[in-house]
């Protein structure tokens, strides 16, 4: 049986923070925003990869 490997599909605002360079602040507006796809889990923020991906390419 082969292993099952998972391509992440989903960013923390922790990490759009790193991939960006801002601020926690400035990171939380841009998802308030709705610049990319989101969603709430809990008490948690997970952003759509690809949704994250496809803004940060048509942003530059």
């Amino acid at each position: 049986m082969k292993p099952v490997i998972c391509e992440k599909r989903t960013y923390t605002v922790e990490e759009i923070r790193n991939i960006l360079g801002i601020g926690k602040n400035a990171a939380y507006a841009l998802v308030a925003e709705k610049k990319f796809k989101s969603i709430r889990i809990g008490s948690s923020i997970r952003i759509s990869k690809q949704s994250f991906d496809d803004w940060l390419e048509n942003s530059l």
